[in-house]
């Protein structure tokens, strides 16, 4: 089920912002205007249906730290809202702090969440059913013969309903929202330091998905060379660095990745390859991934790579998306601007505003607006 629709209010310099989305997705800003906060949000719906919505919200410094800090009506509660329309679906989360009142039993568990609402819709007919509702610590659900049937037990606050709730025949469209989040891909950084295990010889199994840090990369690649897309791959690599060939070596299950490059007399070992041609290798895994996801998000995909290799990877963006929704984040306008060209995908520029992220508006639009 592809993303249809985004809405994010309430986290971090995101008070209320709204987007349309398509095949392939690309964000793009400056440092500081909120481009990674719109990554880590679908990141954190697809931590809900893992049940890791505490620990990735802890991870950032904890609830009360992400949520939006600027001008609010005190009158309504703090609230942090991510929803998303997935084809005829529409799901919501929002969170809150842990209250600090004097009514609530002390807990020393201030970085949790508390989950305030959470509702899933099924559009049919023009109209939005519900087919799940939650309330605090309550929820009510319709079965797959459209019964209401109201959660048996209490629900524990930090969590996602997904989370604490298994029962794919009575409850057909909440699994399926379930496995559809948890299938989302997303990476973020990945290890090139001395010591990182990409650079090392590894323990290998087949492995058609590479690690969120990479840790894996000669498994992966060979896994695309033998079950895989082969010639993607090798185009990948030659439009890359041309002449280029890659060679994945295993000894007693180890696994060890070499790169050779016309005019050298030996290939270059993982130990020796620039931190910019390993993470470019890193995308190469991740995208052509023989087993694509619903939908592949990248944040700032092009640090440290080399300028000459971002329209390369540009390409291998757009033809990723014929099998997943890709979302990217990134600083480098030749990257946007080489997945535009090769897709229909518009460049969404992001830019604060009173310390708010928001979409920056079309040139022509605001050239009418002046004008009328």
């Amino acid at each position: 089920m592809p993303i249809t629709r985004l809405e994010i209010s309430g986290y971090r310099s995101v008070r209320q912002l709204h987007l349309e989305l398509g095949p392939v997705n690309v964000v793009v800003g400056p440092n500081g205007s909120g481009k990674t906060n719109l990554y880590r949000a679908l990141y954190l719906l697809a931590a809900s249906a893992e049940g890791r919505l505490a620990r990735t919200l802890a991870e950032e410094g904890g609830t009360p730290s992400v949520m939006w800090a600027g001008p609010r009506d005190h009158k309504k509660p703090v609230r942090l809202k991510v929803s998303v329309d997935l084809d005829d679906l529409a799901y919501e989360l929002q969170c809150g702090p842990v209250p600090t009142g004097p009514t609530p039993p002390f807990t020393a568990f201030r970085l949790d969440p508390e989950v305030k609402e959470e509702h899933l819709w099924a559009y049919a007919g023009g109209r939005r059913v519900v087919l799940m509702e939650r309330k605090d610590r309550t929820a009510f659900l319709r079965d797959a013969d459209g019964t209401k049937v109201t959660f048996p037990t209490e629900l524990w606050s930090a969590e996602s309903v997904m989370d604490q709730l298994s029962d794919p025949h009575r409850f057909p469209r909440l699994m399926e929202v379930r496995r559809t989040l948890a299938s989302w891909r997303f990476y973020h950084h990945f290890r090139t330091d001395p010591d990182a295990p990409l650079r090392h010889p590894q323990v290998g199994v087949r492995t058609p998905v590479l690690a969120h840090d990479g840790r894996d990369l000669a498994a992966a690649l060979q896994t695309i060379l033998e079950v895989g897309d082969e010639p993607a791959l090798a185009q990948g690599i030659d439009d890359a660095f041309p002449g280029a060939r890659l060679d994945v070596q295993a000894v007693e299950g180890r696994f060890s990745l070499f790169l050779h490059m016309p005019g050298l007399s030996r290939p270059m070992a993982a130990t020796e390859l620039s931190d910019g041609t390993l993470r470019y290798l890193c995308l190469l895994a991740a995208l052509l991934s023989p087993r694509p996801p619903p939908f592949l998000a990248l944040n700032e995909p092009e640090t440290s790579l080399h300028p000459e290799l971002l329209k390369p990877l540009g390409r291998l963006i757009v033809n990723a998306a014929k099998h997943s929704q890709v979302w990217v984040t990134t600083h480098a306008e030749e990257l946007a601007n080489t997945v535009s060209k090769h897709s229909d995908a518009t460049p969404v520029h992001l830019v604060k505003e009173q310390g708010a992220t928001t979409v920056r508006k079309a040139r022509f639009q605001e050239d009418d607006e002046e004008g009328s």
